[in-house]
């Protein structure tokens, strides 16, 4: 029988959590940018309604995940233990979990505008079905298709602020979606038997670890200019040259210790490092862009 603790893990919070901080660097890069439009308590309540919609939409869109996934889940180590994969669960309680969860996100973010909602229900369906039901289980393009369910969380919060989409909000989404492959081949490289033995077509699967370190490095030595174009869009009155220098030091670092994979003979000590260093990468860069600009606008300008 299932247990609260099976329902909290089928959300996957570790993916709620860095998605949720995504989306408040979203929100808060459109408030700062766009002259604050939001004010008092519409602020709080925007931001708030913004947050929590995100949240329970993602949240439905990985519960759907495990409902799908639940007999390639039982074959591997990693995940042969969730509530869904081990029959702990019914389909029928995981159905209507992911779809009461999905349904209160949406209406939560028709009160934030329409836009909002639209762009949440797109990465739901992406995610949920197109990802999970077609690509996983037939494509080595899998991890690009997900990149771009993966990638909504800034672009959600920067509309649920501005209301609008433009280059910021793009630069912002390009931002997520450059990162997540090599983040995600990182776990592709330590289990990569298990993802084999499951059926699941991942680029280290097919094409094997030389080819993924490859494919890692290239989007990795894209995102960082695309991390830096974020300075110029948002502006100079918004971002400092904390951002800036922060952005270059975290990219290099992450391009240095790619390319200490070509070097290893020890590829999955070196995808755990990898894989570690991703979910820092990702955390520094959008704590830095948020702290950087909460200076700018409230301490230096006041």
């Amino acid at each position: 029988m299932a247990a609260m603790k099976d329902y909290i893990n089928l959300v996957k919070p570790g993916i709620i959590i860095s998605n949720s901080i995504a989306a408040f660097g979203g929100f808060w890069i459109a408030y700062i940018s766009s002259e604050r439009i939001l004010t008092g308590a519409a602020f709080f309540v925007t931001m708030v309604s913004a947050l929590a919609g995100t949240a329970l939409v993602m949240a439905a869109g990985t519960v759907y995940n495990n409902y799908f996934d639940r007999h390639i889940d039982a074959k591997m180590e990693r995940t042969k233990s969730r509530a869904s994969a081990a029959g702990k669960m019914s389909p029928r309680s995981i159905l209507a979990c992911g779809t009461l969860l999905g349904a209160a996100g949406l209406a939560i973010l028709l009160t934030v505008n329409i836009l909002t909602a639209l762009l949440g229900f797109a990465a739901f369906i992406l995610y949920a079905v197109i990802y999970t039901v077609w690509f996983k289980r037939s494509s080595v393009w899998s991890t690009f298709v997900g990149s771009f369910p993966g990638a909504s969380p800034p672009i959600m919060g920067y509309c649920a602020a501005a209301g609008h989409v433009d280059m910021t909000a793009l630069v912002l989404y390009a931002i997520m979606f450059l990162w997540q492959p090599p983040h995600f081949w990182a776990i592709g490289i330590t289990r990569k038997e298990e993802y084999r033995a499951a059926g699941v077509p991942l680029l280290p699967v097919v094409k094997g670890n030389h080819l993924t370190k490859l494919s890692m490095i290239r989007y990795i030595i894209l995102l960082v200019p695309v991390t830096l174009l974020l300075y110029f869009y948002v502006g100079l009155d918004h971002l400092s040259p904390l951002y800036f220098i922060s952005a270059l030091i975290l990219g290099f670092t992450w391009i240095y210790k790619s390319c200490q994979g070509f070097k290893t003979d020890h590829d999955v000590k070196w995808s755990k490092g990898m894989f570690a260093y991703s979910l820092l990468y990702f955390c520094l860069l959008f704590s830095v862009m948020i702290v950087d600009t909460f200076i700018m606008a409230f301490i230096i300008k006041g």
